[in-house]
């Protein structure tokens, strides 16, 4: 008698709007306190933990479904599946954000940069002026990276919990 197995993809979409979801309230509570543009370790922090606790818990959930049984390659298809999910879902709020929210965002965070190379001192005016001329109208090339990032983040933990909750088949 042959059981149902849970589809990864089901897994994968759910837990990755929850982990989207979750991640555009953070976004929208930082944008409420103006703190959106500023690149603080500690928010950093926060946000790769919480995707690193729903991505462990998508392929928990996951392992749980299946009678107890998960393979290495099914914890690494729900990784990057679920960042894929949440990562599709950050860019379209980061649209949001810098098209109808803030619509000086871009300028924003290029300013910011600006500032930080020069108080850093490792180039001269004109080479940070250089730099800085029209990169915010290629604002937009930053969405791939952020999908890159988020798969790289979600292979990572798939590949951990992988190996943390792995546990085979017995084969008859």
């Amino acid at each position: 008698m042959e059981e149902n197995q849970p589809k990864t993809g089901k897994y994968s979409l759910n837990y990755g709007l929850i982990l989207g979801l979750i991640g555009v309230a953070f976004g929208i509570m930082l944008y409420s306190m103006d703190a959106h543009t500023t690149r603080d370790t500690t928010t950093q922090i926060i946000s790769v933990v919480i995707m690193i606790a729903i991505v462990f818990w998508g392929i928990y959930s996951y392992r749980k479904a299946n009678g107890g049984y998960l393979s290495l390659g099914e914890a690494l298809k729900l990784g990057a599946g679920i960042a894929l999910v949440a990562g599709i879902i950050s860019v379209i709020y980061t649209i949001f954000l810098a098209k109808v929210l803030d619509p000086e965002f871009a300028t924003k965070i290029a300013e910011m940069q600006k500032a930080a190379d020069e108080a850093a001192g490792q180039m001269s005016t004109e080479q940070i002026k250089q730099r800085y001329d029209g990169t915010i109208n290629y604002f937009w090339m930053s969405y791939p990276f952020i999908l890159i990032i988020n798969i790289i983040i979600g292979l990572i933990v798939g590949l951990v919990s992988g190996l943390i909750l792995k546990k085979q088949k017995p084969a008859y």
